[in-house]
């Protein structure tokens, strides 16, 4: 590809805050719940990376043909790949779509086709656009963009923050992942936290039924598995994550008594190996479901933590029974794609 960036090129990151930075000088958009793509077109070839510069194309064939659909002909986009699915976006699809069998791969994008939100431009023809500053950058991407036929779609913006903090809560239990902040007059930051991202959180009291050894052995635990009660199945929904090395430590104390019991099984167990990073351990330890915590999380998909969540405290004033998934019902109030509609 004869294009102003490689397409070894490392995307711009962001660094998480509890609230919204406000005042003039701020541009807010919707943090899409996806695979992070830079999307490469110059003329009939298309080429789509993912934030550590792994290909994508060859995952999602259906969106080949939807970029050459895009009127310009040699361009460099920031996207977010998705699946709709329902009322909001599902991160399982997506992570089925990384199959090695062409033929699933075929079957699937025509079973749960993806689409492709950009929200940044960083080239336009021979011109490497990462210099400029973002109220420029996105003038010309709308411009770019204006009428691009779906599965394409523009991210809607607002430099208003209570706007981006009604889409946090009108979206809420449609899959919104959070809101990212950034400043207009920023130009494109290569590889560097500039841009801000807020999430919503919540809590949850969940029950140990396992945990991990640490990666130096067995002196200290490295995350704890936590399940609830679907009727009387202990089903495992997610783990851990953001103890400190004293605390890695105790936790061992705190376990090693409950270790000669079984816990999942019946249900959803902790294990299935990540596509992404296949080196990483799945070994785990069975221990009996009596100890309660409190945790606080951003995301549920499809009955589990869509990230690690963080341990708040011991609930040793509640029975673990009690932990059930009642708990982590969320009526969709709207469906989030209808936030896609601003940009046509």
């Amino acid at each position: 590809m004869d294009l102003p960036i490689s397409t070894d090129f490392v995307p711009m990151e962001a660094k998480v805050q509890e609230q919204l930075p406000s005042g003039p000088g701020w541009q807010y958009e919707p943090k899409w719940d996806g695979f992070r793509a830079v999307v490469y077109r110059d003329g009939e070839d298309v080429y789509i990376a993912s934030r550590n510069q792994r290909p994508l194309t060859r995952y999602f064939p259906e969106l080949v043909p939807a970029v050459r659909a895009i009127a310009p002909k040699r361009i460099v986009l920031d996207a977010e790949l998705v699946i709709f699915a329902g009322v909001g976006m599902d991160f399982d699809l997506l992570q089925l779509r990384l199959h090695p069998a062409a033929s699933r791969v075929n079957m699937l994008a025509g079973e749960t086709p993806a689409s492709l939100v950009a929200f940044d431009v960083l080239a336009d023809g021979d011109e490497d656009l990462r210099e400029l500053p973002l109220r420029e950058r996105r003038k010309r991407l709308e411009r770019l963009l204006k009428n691009a036929p779906p599965p394409v779609y523009l991210s809607p913006v607002t430099p208003d923050a209570a706007v981006a903090q009604g889409w946090l809560d009108r979206y809420d239990g449609s899959g919104l992942d959070g809101i990212v902040a950034k400043r207009l007059d920023q130009s494109y930051k290569s590889g560097e936290r500039a841009m801000v991202k807020v999430k919503k959180h919540r809590t949850v009291d969940c029950v140990v039924g396992g945990f991990r050894w640490s990666s130096s052995g067995k002196s200290s635990v490295a995350s704890l598995l936590l399940g609830l009660y679907r009727g009387k199945t202990f089903e495992f929904v997610g783990h851990t994550s953001g103890f400190d090395a004293e605390e890695r430590k105790e936790l061992v104390k705190l376990l090693t008594p409950l270790m000669s019991g079984e816990s999942f099984g019946e249900g959803r167990t902790p294990g299935g190996p990540s596509r992404w990073a296949t080196e990483r351990t799945l070994e785990w330890e069975s221990v009996r479901p009596e100890l309660v915590c409190e945790v606080a999380f951003d995301r549920i998909m499809n009955g589990r933590f869509r990230h690690g969540v963080g341990f708040v405290r011991w609930r040793p004033d509640k029975n673990p029974e009690d932990c059930t998934f009642d708990q982590l019902e969320s009526e969709a109030g709207s469906e989030l794609k209808e936030l896609l509609t601003v940009s046509r």
